[in-house]
């Protein structure tokens, strides 16, 4: 007899599972259930139709050669029965059915499973706002939201937007919403942007971009109230910083995992209010597995579980899960947390843990930022990126990276990924062997450099301090020099205002420190802060005791710059 295979929702690990369960069990009787009417779609698509990057909604589930990816699809290419506009009510586990409800016509229907598949996703956090349910007040969580706001912009009755939440999916439908001619305005509660992916300095890089490609980003801000029209439209956002004209607001303040219906079954759920599941992704019944939004992971970093609500993670545990239902035992190891977005033409990835987050678990963390072209500095097509590595001294081991900047970040963190998956040490990493060519990198990969310099600061022969915290000494009126080491032609272009800036080019230091004093602290920095570091080893060699460089130099300033 066939097994019966029956999996709960349609978008990324549902169809992924149900895809692979065919490949393996050709006899098998798959079923898949999603209420919407519209499965297998690309949710991460939704900021790009609504710049009109992607031109029609209907690409974001259609396969690579446009076809839609519908019920009628996957009857005749994968045999898998879809009942869409279905709704999931009930499991009965005794039995081994899924009570469900067509929501076109209401009626109800059993169906019994021998294994089931719960990939229910996520839903969307709604914040206690007043006018919240006002017209023009969106998420964006199912194609259709992007669609409707879609139609809004096409009206041509949105001047100015607020975007609530200063995460991933509201940052890309800013910059989306820039391109329709909208102003726009990002609010958000936390001091930063991106900030379970970013530390403040690099957060600051990302903001001050957006600046200058006319987003507004307000941090630290919170929304008290939606204010609205006559006609019931959303006209104004109240924050506690003041109120901001708005004939669109998309509120974008996270997903948390959907346990509804397992909880009803009593299926065990997780600290994180997710569904619980085992490294093989199989539910507290051993009949039931779960996997994408609706759980949470394994996190190699925290050694504890996390939520990670992802669309390649789904798409992974929906393979896994088949894999183990059909009888081909895998467990799943577990996130490091990578993630990547784009903001205009400023690239943002993380994986690991931030500075931030590895000081609150009281990591021996040392850290290091180093800005420099993706490839070789004389190649023309070279564009700057910032690493930011996150070590712990104690151990050698990296535990998280940010690549942020207008060139290849993908690759950098990718690299940095895999090797958190294996335990990688700073050393591993500074000898590691990659291509190079000009046009990909430069002779020294960017990683390399930055694991060295690391490497250095371990050993205590470079001697950093962030810009973060050069900028508490200056607001903090401390009395220490600015030992600036570059070019005058460099200073012309870009420096620093303020009055305890010295400028000694570098080239001239070893004649010149006579005339910087010996019993004042000193940060020497330069473009990127590899002058800063030689200046550092000169005036420590000429018997200064309190050098120091800046991370980054002045290209990673997050701070006010003169700027010619």
């Amino acid at each position: 007899m066939s097994k019966r295979y029956v999996i709960i929702g349609g978008v990324a690990c549902g169809p992924k599972a149900a895809a692979r369960l065919r490949r393996l069990d050709p006899e098998a009787e798959i079923t898949l259930i999603e209420k919407s009417d519209v499965i297998s779609y690309g949710g991460c698509g939704m900021p790009y139709y609504l710049s009109g990057e992607v031109k029609e909604l209907e690409e974001l589930w259609s396969t690579p050669v446009g076809v839609p990816r519908d019920p009628q699809f996957f009857k005749k290419v994968k045999n898998i029965n879809v009942l869409n506009n279905t709704l999931a009510e009930k499991i009965d586990r005794k039995e081994k059915k899924v009570v469900v409800t067509n929501l076109k016509t209401n009626e109800k229907q059993e169906i019994p499973y021998d294994k089931l598949v719960l990939a229910v996703g996520s839903v969307p956090n709604v914040p206690p706002i007043k006018g919240i349910d006002l017209n023009n007040v969106f998420k964006l969580y199912h194609p259709y939201d992007a669609e409707k706001i879609k139609s809004l912009l096409d009206s041509g009755k949105v001047k100015d937007a607020v975007i609530v939440g200063g995460g991933l999916i509201g940052l890309e439908v800013a910059e989306a919403l820039t391109k329709q001619g909208v102003k726009v305005t990002v609010v958000e509660m936390m001091d930063k942007v991106l900030p379970k992916m970013l530390d403040t300095e690099m957060s600051m890089l990302l903001i001050r971009d957006m600046k200058k490609n006319k987003v507004d980003v307000l941090t630290g801000t919170k929304v008290l109230e939606l204010e609205g029209d006559n006609e019931e439209n959303v006209k104004t956002v109240v924050t506690d910083k003041g109120k901001i004209d708005a004939q669109l607001v998309l509120i974008s303040v996270g997903v948390r995992p959907n346990i509804k219906l397992a909880e009803e079954a009593g299926l065990e759920i997780s600290e994180n209010r997710a569904i619980k599941v085992n490294e093989y992704l199989q539910t507290s019944d051993p009949d039931i597995y779960a996997g994408g939004d609706c759980v949470d992971n394994e996190n190699i970093i925290y050694n504890r579980r996390l939520y990670t609500p992802l669309g390649d993670i789904a798409n992974i545990h929906g393979r896994i899960i088949a894999n183990n239902i059909y009888g081909k035992e895998e467990k799943f190891p577990g996130t490091v947390g990578t993630s990547i977005c784009k903001v205009f033409d400023f690239n943002v990835a993380s994986v690991g843990m931030t500075e931030e987050m590895a000081r609150k678990e009281n990591r021996d963390v040392v850290t290091v930022l180093a800005p420099a072209p993706d490839k070789a500095h004389f190649y023309p097509t070279g564009k700057p990126i910032f690493i930011k590595l996150i070590g712990e001294r104690s151990t050698g081991k990296i535990i998280g990276a940010q690549v942020v900047g207008y060139g290849d970040v993908a690759k950098r963190v990718n690299m940095i990924s895999v090797g958190l998956y294996y335990g990688i040490t700073v050393s591993d990493l500074a000898n590691m062997d990659f291509a190079y060519a000009p046009p990909f990198s430069p002779a020294m990969e960017n990683l390399i450099v930055a694991a060295n310099i690391m490497r250095n600061k371990i050993d205590g022969i470079a001697k950093a301090i962030s810009a973060i915290d050069v900028k508490k000494k200056l607001d903090n009126g401390e009395d220490f020099i600015l030992l600036d080491v570059r070019s005058p032609k460099e200073i012309e272009m870009m420096s620093l205002p303020y009055e305890n800036v010295i400028n000694i080019p570098l080239g001239a230091l070893r004649e010149k420190y006579g005339e910087l004093p010996k019993d004042k602290e000193i940060i020497a920095f330069c473009k990127i802060s590899l002058r800063g570091y030689e200046a550092q080893r000169i005036l420590e060699e000429k018997g200064f005791k309190n050098v120091k460089f800046m991370d980054g130099g002045i290209l990673a300033w997050p701070f006010e710059r003169k700027m010619k």
